[in-house]
């Protein structure tokens, strides 16, 4: 058996949450395998809304084992809360969901840090969502962090060590915080946490893997978000590519099989960074609106423009994309005229290639298309589409040269088409 990746292709904020639910009655398993709860997986149905921030998006969908990989960064007290409101509305979760004992922990004093490196940083500052994520893989890779496994030995004095190291930190910055009400809600979340099952991840997944079992891997955030391929130092702190679905699940690269990457029907994103097609005009401010484009973790307005083919040929080459799924093409539906950016200009020469520096000069070029004027959310099938959508499926999949297999027209699991092909 292989596992199959489903990963973002822009900045973040593609759908993942809606096509992991969709998907997962053809899996076994969904697995998480990087990001924290700086990621919010929007999921409609039955006339409900979710968000989830750290749990699979696998979570809904009957008896099936969901799994945050070592690769994830885990904040107790937003888990016990994100927790315990699903299985108030009735989606129980302790038989169904299994935690990394290798996962790193979000201390308080992480996201005190990252306020505080924020607030430092002043006018260049990055935008992060100050969940303490950055802070938290600061200390994985330089040999300091804690691990979900450490809450099971010894663990007052390994936190009272780390975060004796903080505080210097923050002393050495100026910087003034009151802990006592975080903490509090930390050691709640660590406590409950106690009552998941904890487990060796990686010889768990490559056992059910050997056992037959059908795994689907879930990323966080997007690709152009990712801390060696996206628009550094704008970008998160771990690999959203599917490379991170083999080192946050301790899978081998041989493991992987199809590798779905999804995209909106145009581009959007969060706090600071570079962002060659951003529209600033009303067309930008329409798309926002009947896109509801608002953080489902910061409700911070995401800034929109128009689908970059140029960005998207980039991440469909890293990631090994075999299969791509279109997001929100129905708020695009009553657009006169629907553009692309097909290449950039970049100090008056034309270049159809990501470059090393997105920051400055780069000016979009534009292919353009009739808007399809019609209300796609209630068709159930592709035999519905209309004829200008048609055409500009066919414009992605040639510029992409990769198939389209699922079109989505609405928020809600219902509202999706999947394409006739193989």
């Amino acid at each position: 058996m292989k596992v199959d990746v489903l990963l973002g292709l822009q900045w973040g904020d593609e759908g993942k949450g809606k096509v992991v639910d969709v998907l997962t009655p053809r899996y076994d398993v969904v697995a998480r395998f990087q990001g924290g709860p700086n990621a919010g997986h929007t999921l409609e149905f039955e006339g409900q809304k979710y968000v989830l921030r750290s749990i699979p998006s696998g979570i809904f969908q009957g008896d099936k084992i969901n799994i945050i990989g070592n690769g994830v960064v885990l904040d107790p007290a937003l888990f016990k809360a994100e927790a315990e409101a699903l299985e108030a509305s009735g989606h129980p979760l302790k038989e169904r969901l299994h935690i990394s004992k290798k996962a790193h922990l979000i201390l308080p004093t992480h996201r005190i840090l990252d306020a505080a490196y924020e607030a430092a940083k002043g006018d260049a500052k990055v935008g992060t969502t100050g969940k303490g994520i950055g802070p938290t893989y600061t200390d994985k890779v330089s040999r300091n962090g804690l691990r979900v496994g450490d809450i099971l030995h010894n663990f007052a004095e390994k936190y009272a060590e780390a975060k004796a190291r903080h505080e210097k930190i923050l002393k050495s910055l100026n910087y003034e915080y009151d802990i006592t009400e975080l903490e509090k809600q930390w050691m709640e979340g660590i406590d409950y946490l106690r009552g998941f099952h904890l487990v060796d991840s990686e010889h768990e997944v490559n056992g059910l893997l050997k056992a037959g079992k059908s795994i689907l891997c879930e990323g966080a955030q997007g690709t152009m978000l990712d801390v060696d391929f996206g628009s550094y130092p704008f970008v998160t702190s771990s690999n959203t590519i599917c490379a991170g679905a083999c080192t946050g699940l301790g899978l081998g690269p041989n493991r992987i099989g199809e590798v779905y990457g999804i995209m909106k029907a145009y581009c959007t994103r969060v706090g600071s960074g570079p962002f060659p097609t951003e529209l600033f005009d009303e067309t930008g401010k329409t798309i926002r609106d009947l896109g509801h484009e608002y953080g489902a973790v910061t409700g911070r307005e995401r800034r929109c423009g128009w689908i970059d083919l140029v960005a998207l040929r980039y991440a469909i080459m890293i990631n090994g994309v075999t299969k791509l799924i279109l997001m929100k093409s129905d708020v695009l539906d009553g657009f006169d005229t629907v553009k692309a950016c097909v290449a950039y200009r970049v100090n008056g020469e034309e270049i159809d290639y990501f470059p090393y520096d997105i920051s400055e000069g780069v000016e979009p070029v534009y292919a353009e298309f009739p808007g399809w004027k019609t209300d796609m959310t209630k068709m159930t099938s592709e035999d519905e589409f209309p004829e200008e959508f048609n055409a500009y499926i066919t414009f992605l999949e040639e510029q992409l040269e990769t198939p389209i297999k699922i079109v989505s027209v609405g928020p809600d699991r219902e509202q999706t088409i999947e394409r006739y092909i193989d």
